[in-house]
């Protein structure tokens, strides 16, 4: 069994991976970490994600509750992530991150993490989108400078970061291939949970491959994966790549 901490147990993806866990014999919530504005604080974690009491309450400190985990999973702001990345690496605890936003200099924060602990990070947690990275550089190889290229991605009108992590994925994958990151167009909007498109036009004709996230349960599910995948492993940086075993 695999002792999983979420932080940001009441927001969107938390309260999901949290959903989730409870239904997955292999894990157990051995705590959830919240904001100090969070209403969820003080409160039963069972009591937070609906599915009664575990004995447990979510905490505003991670150091306080970080030995009692195998994994931390991350869905939250960069300097949350940042701030608990720091006390996991004191702690050899394993990380989940799916947190976006990250400048070039945090994300080299979280490889020099990786040298003393294991961590999975990704932009995109589904199992579609990653193959999707994949099939975009074989794509942009394959058609080379005839074709041009943009993508095109949409969220919920609360998403802070744009372009998405997975559009900038998907604009490095065709960077691979023809040395220039293509023009990327972001729409926040309503209640989309996450919409990629990826466009190659030519004179001719046009070929488009498109990920739509029905829900969050895609994502959540692959943090999950991923946790199970960290145990046990030994310290590196890590990507869904890695855990469905699909390079690209």
């Amino acid at each position: 069994m695999v002792k999983i901490i979420i932080s940001g147990i009441s927001g969107k993806m938390g309260s999901r991976i949290g959903a989730l866990a409870c239904q997955d014999k292999n894990f157990e919530i051995a705590g959830a970490v919240e904001v100090s504005s969070s209403p969820a604080i003080g409160k039963d974690i069972g009591e937070v994600l609906a599915v009664g009491k575990t004995g447990r309450k979510v905490e505003t400190d991670f150091n306080k509750i970080a030995p009692a985990c195998d994994v931390l999973i991350e869905f939250t702001a960069p300097s949350s992530t940042l701030e608990h990345l720091e006390t996991a690496v004191k702690n050899k605890k394993a990380v989940v991150i799916g947190t976006t936003g990250f400048s070039n200099g945090e994300v080299e924060k979280i490889r020099s993490a990786s040298e003393k602990i294991p961590i999975v990070f990704s932009p995109n947690m589904s199992v579609g989108a990653n193959l999707m990275f994949r099939i975009t550089e074989e794509a942009a190889r394959a058609l080379g400078e005839d074709y041009q290229v943009e993508i095109v991605e949409a969220h919920h009108d609360q998403k802070k970061d744009a372009p998405s992590g997975t559009a900038k994925r998907l604009g490095e994958a065709v960077s691979k291939a023809k040395g220039e990151t293509p023009p990327i167009h972001s729409i926040r909007l309503g209640d989309i949970v996450g919409d990629h498109t990826v466009i190659f036009a030519g004179k001719a004709e046009r070929i488009e491959f498109t990920h739509r996230a029905h829900s969050r349960d895609a994502f959540a599910k692959g943090a999950l994966d991923a946790a199970k995948f960290l145990a046990g492993k030994k310290p590196g940086f890590y990507t869904m790549a890695d855990v469905i075993g699909v390079k690209g």
